[in-house]
């Protein structure tokens, strides 16, 4: 893993240029590393224990992917090797202990599904991390939401759910999994849906971090950093390299919710113009008009009445090239599309491939590659293998060997996939390093650093906030907001600070319990985090991914409808307040779709009767908010609560977006890059108290460009 990482950590430097207003050299002159005094060579070891450990929380978090993504497959050799020396897996009442143990223990697992032959399915989704680096840097803890889609091919297809706590260590310099403790919660046979383990009442599963270390992923070190063989050029590097990684998984993420809205114009946006998307099975497409061609294979642009076309991702690995010119990502897509109105639903899981491409400082789209795994109609489910039948799926190539063994991945008989590139060699950007005054560069990089540690801490405190609240933690839940920080609550209106936060939820669904019959899940995933220049503050877009589970599911019960149901959060904000990441707004838009009941699916949602009443929440009587959503206008048009005529699913919502174009800089319809109450509201801005307002727009070097600045 540290070999891979230091590859992937050497980048461009000419944006740096250009924000620094250093000056190039002229190519073909060598640049000699500037001399470091004695009180600089210390702040160049701080510097490079820091860079470090922000490398050492994303390894943690891509070994736990790589996982997910060799599961797929059956590598159990690969899975097994991830685990440390004397490794422990404690998997509900059962423990496995010893690296030899597991990978048989793996394979015993992989028997339910017939082995993986043809026809058979083993995809678990691990996702909405929660990762706490410990204080000297050699081990870890993260928390994981996971469900897994299971059939063997031959009839019997089923589901599982639950939760990771899990310890990572540093093994002979690379970090790999040392316990790993697995909580089932929910479990059943697809055409009879599934239930609470055991048909009981869930525990609380213990957490591994205190409220405040949500939001301190990676603690202040202890002692004087030690002496550093690193250069700051190589330091200036390996940041550039983080910096790319958050803009790139910004790319794919944003991809991704425009597909979802068939945005066919954005999604043409995003992709350089040489390119090309491989559709497995069909085709390769050339070009902006082939990108277009490809997209429209699901329809022309918009969403229909009562159409579903959603396609949220998980699992993602990201690579930056040494080059730093150059990126590639690798991830899992869950297709859930369907039409309401005609009364039909389909599946679809695939496994993606994409390349990027950093044009004039600027991270693109280059090649997107997708393969199916399994496609099924939801009336009929996977379990004779769907409608790809008893075929043997391809493999896509892993983006790098298994970094537990420096080997390539043991792919057995898999036909492999997108071994090649589709478009041709990326050049090189003219980029000779950073120059000018010592100290000065290291506090650019100390800014730029921080800018990537301020990602990460907002994916921790995105995930916590998902976690306390399926566990009605509601002194925890409204701690991770800023003290001067707000909430919405659904369908209600907007509380002020944290006491408001904690009253409104207490008021709506009473005082926290120890065990409970039925828990709707809040997965928080594929985030798109704009940060702000300095790193205090960030904006955040982010999926709600909800399953929900009862033990009684035939029970009538407010926390349980069967099914899946979707949402988004799209305007949260979060602050760096006495050195801890926080909440500084959070606003919930739902339901985009809900499922009524398992049998039938998003697709038995029936019209509202006529002459309805619009729903109440109970809050507005109980607990009034200090901003009602019908005094938000347009912003909470139509949305449950808010303004207008309410539009609930099969009807289409719309999409709200925090920021334009990444690439183009196109604004979307629905564009609110601020906190939803400000308008109303202008002392509720961050920069009413101190802090910058994080980019909303394509970004060079760490400046943001208008649109008519960034077309080609």
């Amino acid at each position: 893993m540290a070999a891979a990482r230091l590859g992937r950590a050497l980048t461009a430097l000419s944006l740096i240029l250009l924000l620094a207003g250093c000056g190039a050299e002229t190519p073909g002159e060598e640049k000699s590393e500037p001399q470091i005094e004695e009180g600089a060579s210390q702040d160049l070891n701080a510097l490079a224990r820091d860079v470090g450990r922000v490398e050492s929380l994303r390894q943690v978090k891509d070994v736990q992917r790589r996982y997910a993504q060799y599961q797929q497959y059956g590598l159990w050799n690969d899975m097994a090797a991830l685990f440390s020396d004397g490794a422990v897996i404690r998997w509900g009442d059962a423990e496995i202990k010893g690296r030899g143990a597991i990978l048989d223990w793996l394979e015993g697992r992989g028997a339910e599904v017939g082995g993986l032959g043809p026809g058979a399915l083993n995809t678990e989704f691990i996702d909405e991390p929660l990762v706490n680096l410990a204080v000297d840097g050699e081990s870890a803890e993260a928390r994981w939401m996971s469900l897994a889609f299971k059939g063997d091919g031959e009839g019997r297809a089923w589901i599982e759910g639950g939760l990771y706590e899990n310890d990572y260590v540093r093994e002979g310099g690379l970090w790999k999994i040392a316990v790993m403790r697995y909580y089932p919660q929910y479990e059943g046979g697809y055409a009879e849906g599934w239930a609470n383990v055991g048909g009981e009442d869930l525990p609380i599963i213990p957490y591994h971090f205190t409220i405040d270390e949500t939001g301190v992923p990676i603690p202040e070190p202890q002692g004087p950093a030690p002496e550093t063989d690193e250069t700051l050029d190589s330091l200036e590097q390996r940041i550039a390299a983080l910096n790319d990684e958050d803009a790139v998984r910004n790319i794919q993420n944003t991809y991704g919710y425009y597909v979802d809205r068939k945005m066919w114009d954005d999604v043409v946006d995003l992709f350089a113009e040489d390119s090309a998307v491989e559709i497995g099975g069909v085709g390769v497409f050339k070009g902006p008009d082939g990108v277009r061609r490809a997209m429209e294979r699901m329809g022309s642009a918009g969403l229909e009445h009562g159409e579903l076309n959603e396609r949220p991702i998980f699992d993602t690995l990201v690579n930056i090239s040494p080059e730093g010119n150059e990126a590639e990502s690798r991830g899992i897509e869950l297709a859930m599309t369907g039409d309401a109105q005609a009364g039909t639903a389909q599946w679809g899981i695939s496994v993606f491939r994409n390349r990027f491409v950093k044009e004039n400082g600027l991270w693109k789209l280059k090649e997107l590659r997708l393969y199916p795994l399994m496609k099924a109609d939801y009336a009929v489910g996977w379990g004779d293998g769907g409608d790809m039948g008893r075929s043997r799926p391809v493999l896509p190539a892993f983006l790098e060997p298994n970094p537990a063994t420096g080997r390539a991945v043991e792919t057995g008989d898999f036909k492999i996939a997108a071994v090649s590139d589709l478009t041709g060699d990326i050049a090189e950007e003219n980029d000779h390093g950073e120059t000018g005054d010592v100290a000065e560069r290291l506090d650019e990089a100390r800014r730029r650093l921080a800018r990537s540690a301020a990602y990460d801490g907002a994916v921790n405190v995105s995930a916590a906030y998902g976690y306390y609240l399926d566990d009605f933690q509601w002194t925890a839940l409204s701690s991770i907001f800023a003290e001067e920080g707000n909430k919405q609550s659904p369908f209600a209106g907007y509380y002020m600070g944290r006491d408001r936060i904690m009253g409104a939820a207490n008021a709506m669904w009473g005082p926290p319990r120890e065990m409970r019959p039925a828990v709707s899940f809040h997965w928080r995933t594929q985030p798109v985090i704009h940060v702000s220049h300095d790193g205090r503050s960030a904006n955040l877009r982010t999926r709600l991914f909800q399953p929900r589970t009862s033990k009684d599911p035939d029970a009538p019960s407010r926390f349980y409808m069967g099914g899946f149901h979707g949402g988004m959060y799209p305007n949260d904000q979060l602050v760096l307040e006495d050195g801890i990441w926080r909440f500084w707004t959070l606003t919930i838009d739902e339901h985009y779709f809900a499922s009524p009941s398992w049998e039938g699916g998003w697709a038995a949602a029936k019209e509202p009767e006529a002459g309805a009443e619009p729903y109440r929440s109970p809050l507005l009587d109980k607990y009034p908010p200090d901003v009602l959503l019908t005094e938000l206008g347009e912003r909470q048009e139509g949305f449950r609560g808010g303004t207008g005529e309410t539009v609930d699913w099969p009807g289409i919502l719309p999409m709200w977006f925090h920021y334009r174009n990444p690439v183009s800089g196109r604004t979307p319809e629905h564009y609110w890059p601020d906190c939803v109450p400000c308008e109303k509201l202008p002392e509720a801005r961050l920069t009413a108290h101190g802090y910058q307002m994080p980019p909303t727009g394509p970004e060079i070097d760490g400046v943001e460009v208008k649109r008519e600045e960034n077309r080609q």
